[in-house]
């Protein structure tokens, strides 16, 4: 009996190369039920996490998706040599509205896998912050036609938000690392993966 594997919704960062690959997912995320929201964003790694994802792009499509085994299955179709990225939610922390539109998302991940009480400690920090408009913990996996050198070992414990600012890319970037800062302060082992700087929503 093969196993049943769970689904969940989250982000997939897919890199945006200008060849087949990346229009044909381009096209097919524009018109997906699947596919909640479209964004094209450049993505900037951080200096800790850059030597696991050597085969990183500077642009990618990023799609907000409701079901995740939808999203893996058209990722195996178009493999890449530069690494995509799933981000499954397996709880959110919260949502709410925020004045502005959308326009810096930091995906952040835990050294140590917290208890439900550290979670709920580190929801209550990220609410205190009133440009955060989504906040999601889950999981990351990862597609690339070339295989890495280092496997990245936090894995399991990412934590992913995002951000509403009229304010400029960088200005919204110091504001999630003041964010990191203060989590940290409070004992948690937070460290940035990944900032995507939303360019142009597409969907």
């Amino acid at each position: 009996m093969s196993e049943l594997k769970l689904s969940y919704s989250g982000y997939v960062c897919a890199p945006y190369l200008h060849n087949r690959d990346s229009l044909e997912l381009k096209e097919s995320w524009t018109s997906s039920k699947n596919i909640e929201k479209l964004f094209f964003v450049t993505g900037t790694f951080s200096d800790e996490s850059q030597p696991y994802f050597s085969t990183s792009a500077n642009h990618y499509l990023l799609a907000k998706f409701k079901n995740s085994s939808i999203v893996t299955k058209e990722l195996s179709q178009h493999i890449q040599e530069k690494t995509s990225f799933i981000f499954n939610i397996k709880d959110d922390l919260f949502e709410r509205e925020v004045l502005g539109e959308t326009n810096f998302i930091s995906i952040y991940y835990l050294e140590y896998g917290e208890d439900d009480d550290d979670l709920q400690e580190i929801a209550g920090l990220l609410l205190k912050r009133e440009k955060i408009e989504v906040a999601g913990i889950g999981n990351m996996t990862t597609s690339c036609s070339v295989t890495s050198k280092f496997t990245f070992p936090y894995s399991e414990n990412m934590i992913i938000i995002e951000v509403a600012s009229e304010k400029s890319h960088q200005s919204v970037k110091k504001y999630c690392d003041q964010t990191q800062r203060d989590v940290t302060r409070k004992g948690f082992t937070l460290s940035n993966l990944l900032s995507l700087s939303i360019l142009d929503q597409l969907k």
